[in-house]
């Protein structure tokens, strides 16, 4: 099992920057993809970004230019750095991990407020 802490997050003001940490423990399996993902009102989770153990990463077309995820995948930490914040960024973050074919795992959340 695999264990996801969210850190980061919180009440920004529209045109900020935050920054999102995630660390992974347990029975974390090599070669894996960690990222986030978000559940803004009104709409289905989605992916933010994410990166793999090889550097690839994949954003979403809302945050494309204005997020940078980084990863230390020696002590299985995800980063997010968002800029320009907008409200539509809105919602609440989750981490996420995943390894082959085994179910993803997901942090608990971490809410992120933005205010015009």
């Amino acid at each position: 099992q695999v264990q996801l802490v969210e850190s980061g997050g919180g009440l920004v003001q529209a045109g900020g920057s935050l920054r999102l940490s995630c660390v992974a423990s347990g029975n974390v399996l090599p070669f894996n993809v960690m990222g986030w993902y978000r559940r803004t009102p009104g709409k289905e989770r989605e992916l933010v970004a994410e990166m793999d153990v090889g550097g690839h990463t994949t954003y979403a077309d809302s945050v494309l230019g204005r997020a940078t995820i980084s990863r230390n995948s020696t002590r299985n930490m995800v980063s997010l750095v968002l800029n320009s914040l907008q409200l539509a960024d809105t919602g609440i973050y989750y981490c996420h991990l995943r390894a082959g074919l085994f179910a993803p795992d997901w942090g608990q959340g971490t809410q992120v407020t933005v205010s015009s």
